[in-house]
């Protein structure tokens, strides 16, 4: 059975920082693209951070993404937060890395909540 367990989120000021972390059990996520999406209330997923093996990394915005293959945990350090950085976060395990937050497609996480009040 996979699952991928979200940590990390929190309420904190704005400038502030937070790293999330996204724990993965009945895959390897090095075989996976890895990926972070955010859902802020009344809106869509919106795709924020993607990591695999052949696409490479790459981040919509201000943040890091990185996982730790050995511990098969995905991390998302983000800095210099802001209010409309406020959502839910979720990570994503997918074949391919699409930015399209589709919940059908791949495995996904119960998310982690962060906000960031001004």
């Amino acid at each position: 059975q996979v699952q991928l367990v979200e940590s990390g989120g929190g309420s904190v000021q704005s400038g502030g920082s937070l790293r999330l972390s996204c724990a993965a059990s009945g895959i390897r996520i090095s075989l996976y693209c890895m990926s972070w999406f955010r859902q802020a209330p009344g809106s869509g997923l919106e795709w924020v951070a993607s990591i695999s093996n052949i696409a490479g990394t790459a981040v919509n915005g201000r943040f890091t993404i990185s996982r730790d293959n050995v511990k098969n945990t995905l991390s998302l350090q983000m800095n210099s937060l802001k209010p409309e950085d406020t959502a839910m976060y979720y990570c994503r395990a997918d074949g391919a890395c699409s930015r399209l937050g589709n919940r059908a497609l791949g495995y996904w996480g119960q998310g982690t909540q962060v906000t960031v009040s001004s």
